[in-house]
C-alpha cells in the first residue's frame, strides 16, 4: 500500500457492522481516502444508499434475487458497475482500480475474495478472522509470496501489530489476547443452559454483529482470535494466553524475552483499528472520544473458563491439531450459532455441534485450497444434519 493519500480502498462487506464503520472512517477523513467498490451479501437498501454517496466503479450484491433492484436503483449512475454472486465478488477483489481491499465480510464467504486479492498484490486490511482460522498456512504463504501487507482489523490484534512496531529484533515470548468475558462472565454450565438469544445479544462493551456477538457470548470469537494470532505473527501455539478482562481497555499485550509487557490501550472503539490498518503507516488525527484513566480506575483481570465456555477450548483443541480442524471448528460454529439465532438449538449446543463436527468431519494434515472448500462444505452438511437431530 502507497504510503502517500488518497488510498483507494475495495470494501468488501460494506453494509455489516465494520463495513459502515469504515464509512464513517472514510467520511471523517476527506481527502485521505476514495472508494473504489463495495458488496454486501444481501441489504440492497442500505448499498444502494451507500453506493450513491460514495460513487465507486463498482457495486456487487451476494445474493443474486436482488441484482435488478441494486441495478435499477443506480441506473443514474453510469460510472457504478453492478454485479452479483460470488464469483463477481471474488473478481472485484482483485481488480487494478484499488490500493488496499477491506475484507469486513463474516465468515468463511471473506476466503476466496481475500485469496484473489492477495493474488493480485492487494494490500489486506483484514477483518475477516475467518481467512485465517480456515486457511492461515495457505494465506500467510500467499502474502509472502506476493509481497503484499497484511494489517490486521480486529482490535486484539490490531494491539499486538502495534506493539511490535520497532521490535522486529526482538523475539516474542509470548501474546496475551484480552477478552471482556462477554454478557455471561462469571456463570457455570447450569446458568448457561438458560440463557436466550436476546440475553446473548447483549454484549456489554462492544457493538458489533449479530455472528460476532454470539461469538463473543460463547467465547468462540476469542478462540477463533487465537487461531489468527497464530497464523498473523508467527506463533507457537503455546506463546498465546487468553486472559478475561472485562473492562476492555487494554486491547492485548506482547511480551518480550526479558519479561518486558507492551500493551495498547484505549476505549472500545472499532473506528481506532479501521483507521489504523487502512492509514498505516501513518497515525491520523481524528475526533474519536478519548481514553481517561479517571474513568477506568480499576482495571481487572481473570481467567478464562474454559470448562463453562467450551468453545475456547476447542478452538485451542483444533489449532493443536492444525491441518483442515481449524476449518471444521469455523464452518460447524458458523451452523450453530445460525441455528442458535433461529431459536432451534440452545446456547450450549453449539459447543456440542461444533465438537461432534471435529470428530466426524474427514481430518487433512496439509489440505490444499479446494481441501478447504469441501472440508466447508462436508462440516455444513453434517453440522446441518446435527441441528436438525436436537
Amino acid at each position: 500500500m502507497p504510503d502517500s493519500f488518497p488510498k483507494r480502498v475495495t470494501l468488501l462487506g460494506s453494509t455489516g457492522s465494520i463495513g459502515t464503520q469504515a464509512l464513517d472512517v472514510i467520511r471523517s477523513q476527506p481527502g485521505k481516502f476514495t472508494v473504489t467498490a463495495l458488496s454486501a451479501h444481501s441489504n440492497a437498501d442500505l448499498l444502494i444508499q451507500q453506493a450513491q454517496e460514495f460513487r465507486p466503479a463498482a457495486v456487487v450484491i451476494g445474493d443474486e434475487s436482488k441484482y435488478e433492484t441494486v441495478k435499477a436503483a443506480l441506473a443514474s449512475q453510469p460510472e457504478t458497475e453492478v454485479l452479483a454472486g460470488a464469483a463477481a465478488l471474488a473478481d472485484v477483489a482483485g481488480r487494478d482500480d484499488a490500493d488496499v481491499v477491506l475484507t469486513a465480510m463474516v465468515g468463511y464467504a471473506g476466503l476466496l475474495p481475500t485469496v484473489r486479492a492477495i493474488r493480485a498484490g492487494k494490500t489486506i486490511a483484514l477483518a475477516n478472522k475467518e481467512t485465517l482460522v480456515v486457511a492461515g498456512q495457505l494465506i500467510t504463504e500467499l502474502v509472502k509470496e506476493h509481497g503484499v501487507g497484511l494489517y490486521p482489523v480486529d482490535s486484539e490484534h490490531s494491539a499486538i501489530f502495534q506493539c511490535l512496531i520497532g521490535e522486529e529484533q526482538n523475539p516474542i515470548e509470548k501474546i496475551i489476547l484480552t477478552a471482556s468475558g462477554g454478557p455471561f462472565r462469571g456463570r457455570n454450565r447450569a446458568q448457561l443452559a438458560q440463557v436466550t438469544k436476546a440475553q446473548a445479544l447483549k454484549h456489554p462493551n462492544w457493538d458489533m454483529g449479530a455472528k460476532i456477538t454470539i461469538d463473543s457470548a460463547s467465547l468462540m470469537n476469542k478462540g477463533l482470535e487465537v487461531i489468527e494470532a497464530k497464523w498473523l505473527f508467527g506463533l507457537r501455539n503455546d506463546q498465546i494466553e487468553v486472559v478475561v478482562h472485562p473492562q476492555s481497555i487494554i486491547h492485548s499485550l506482547v511480551q518480550f524475552e526479558d519479561g518486558s509487557l507492551k500493551a495498547q490501550l484505549g476505549l472500545p472503539d472499532m473506528k481506532l483499528p479501521i483507521q489504523y490498518a487502512l492509514g498505516y503507516p501513518q497515525r491520523l488525527a481524528n475526533a474519536f472520544p478519548r481514553f481517561s484513566f479517571l474513568d477506568y480506575p480499576q482495571l481487572t483481570f481473570e481467567q478464562a473458563d474454559t470448562s463453562a465456555f467450551r468453545n475456547l477450548a476447542l478452538a485451542f483443541e483444533a489449532m493443536g491439531r492444525a491441518g483442515n480442524a481449524p476449518c471444521i471448528l469455523n464452518a460447524a460454529n458458523e451452523i450453530a450459532v445460525a441455528a442458535f439465532l433461529r431459536d432451534e438449538i440452545g446456547f450450549l449446543e453449539m459447543s456440542d455441534v461444533v465438537e461432534t463436527s471435529l470428530a466426524r468431519v474427514s481430518y487433512l494434515a496439509a489440505p490444499s485450497l479446494d481441501d478447504y472448500v469441501e472440508t466447508d462444505r462436508e462440516t455444513r452438511r453434517i453440522a446441518q444434519e446435527l441441528v436438525g437431530l436436537s
